[in-house]
Formats: structure tokens, sequence, C-alpha cells
């Protein structure tokens, strides 16, 4: 029987809301990927610049999508960028000057994990930038991803909501986990008492900065499998992608082995032992 969670929005209203299947959940992310890789090729084979921007709450799930929308692609034609806080040499430059060197090339998928929306947030909630800083970055922005679009650039722009009640049992989780405890920052530590400042935002920054050029796409994502998978389809759907998948590749037969070499004792390297040559195999 499906487990029920109450689902509370930023608005304040709640509602019961099923978790995902987790049986649908693997099939439906297995055909998802397929498609990534399809998407893939096409980006590739024609030129596109496709840059996507995930923004959201301390503990919405940011990684989570992002690992899954990177997972079955190849490497070497999509790069993660999740920047530091700015060095004292890029504290003086334009704010936008850092992102900028990370643009994508011809053919490429850039993932931002935070991106310059740092400002719009962050920085503002925290007290990193000045009051002027942050109302520049507001008008400034509209203008710089106009400039992006302009030129070419494929932008999707995706904030991760969570409610208030799952982001603190997904703190307590990673407090008391040792493996998930690097995701809980200092500033993640800090910022948990600021639930509505970070509200207020948020809101004000979709108020400026949710333009017909680039617009801001939300995923709701108290449930991690739902979230995955609606923000997955999402991509597939606005980037205008056609199978380019090649070919299957026809291997032809292996030369045969060179009878007059013979290769070196398998004592003379050092080997990594079998720590687990004890544990039965799979029939």
């Amino acid at each position: 029987m499906e487990k029920r969670h109450k689902k509370e929005h930023e608005d304040g209203c709640k509602h019961a809301e099923p978790w995902l299947d987790g049986s649908f959940y693997k099939s439906e992310l297995a055909r998802l990927h397929t498609e990534l890789v399809k998407m893939q090729y096409w980006v590739k084979q024609s030129g596109c610049r496709v840059a996507l921007c995930f923004e959201g709450r301390d503990a919405a799930g940011k990684g989570g999508v992002i690992k899954r929308i990177i997972e079955p692609l190849n490497p070497r034609g999509i790069r993660l960028v999740a920047l530091a806080k700015p060095s004292d040499v890029e504290r003086t430059q334009w704010y936008f000057q850092r992102y900028v060197a990370h643009l994508p090339a011809a053919g490429e998928i850039l993932v931002f994990d935070r991106s310059w929306y740092n400002r719009a947030v962050v920085e503002r909630v925290m007290g990193f930038c000045t009051n002027e800083e942050y109302w520049e970055f507001l008008a400034s922005c509209p203008e710089f991803e106009r400039m992006l679009v302009r030129s070419g650039i494929l932008l999707l722009k995706y904030w991760l909501s969570v409610s208030d009640s799952e982001q603190e049992r997904r703190f307590q989780e990673r407090a008391r986990n040792p493996l998930k405890r690097w995701k809980l920052s200092d500033i993640d530590i800090q910022a948990r008492a600021k639930w509505v400042d970070f509200s207020k935002a948020k809101d004000l920054m979709f108020e400026h900065t949710d333009i017909p050029e680039a617009r801001w796409y939300q995923v709701e994502a108290d449930d991690k499998r739902r979230a995955r998978l609606n923000c997955i389809r999402h991509i597939l759907e606005h980037i205008p992608y056609e199978d380019a998948v090649p070919d299957p590749i026809r291997l032809i037969p292996r030369p045969p082995e060179d009878q007059n070499y013979h290769r070196p004792p398998r004592r003379a390297h050092s080997l990594v032992p079998d720590y687990y040559g004890d544990v039965p195999k799979a029939r």
C-alpha cells in the first residue's frame, strides 16, 4: 500500500500526496535516461549550447536531480559547475564574470549547481553582499540572461521547492548520518533559522528575473523521486532534440594472437587482493 505524506507548499497550503512507487520510478528513470542520451547526441550534432541552472532551498534535492541527469551521459559533453565562495580577486570583478568563464561551448551541456542567483538569495539573506550590490544584480540579471539567450544559449532555470517540515527532517537525517554530514555546511546551519527570509528573497527574485526569455520553473521536491522524473522530463520537453544516436557499430573480428609474443606471468604484477573471494557468487 502506497504511503502518503502531507505536502506543505511555500504558501502554507497542505494536501495529501502519495509517494511515487519505487518500481515505477526505476523503470521511468531508465526510459528518461535513454532520452537524455538521445538528447546529448543531438546537442553535439547540432552544436547547440545548453545551460541548466539549479537553485532552491537547502536540502531541497538539487544534488539528487543533477546526479540523475548526468548519470547516463558522456562526461566529455556535459559539465557540472559548483563554484566555491569567490576569491579576493573575484570579489573585485564584475559579478557575472566568473560565471561567464564556464558558459557552454557548441555541442555542450552545462549544469550549474547554484549559479549567479547566489546573490539574489544566499548572499542577500546571509548578508554577504551590500544592499547596492543586491539591487544592481536584480536590475542587471534580466539583461545578462537576455544576452545569453540572444547568443544562442538554451537557458533553463529550476527552483527546487521543499516544505519546512521536510527540510527539517532532511537536516536531522544529515546531522545523524556520517555519510551525509558533509552536505550540512556551516552556512546551512546558520540559514536554518531564516526560512521566512529565504521565502521573501525567493519571491522577490522571481518577481524581477522570471522573464519571457528565461522563465523560472519550480519543482515541488518533497518527494525526491517525483521531483527527479518531473525535472528530467521537463528538460526533455524544452530542448527540441531528435534521435541522433548513431547506428550500431559493427565490430570486425579481432586479429589472431601473436604466437611469438609471450606476456609476463601475472605474479610479476602487484595485484589488488580479492577481499571478497569468500563471498558466495551469484547463480
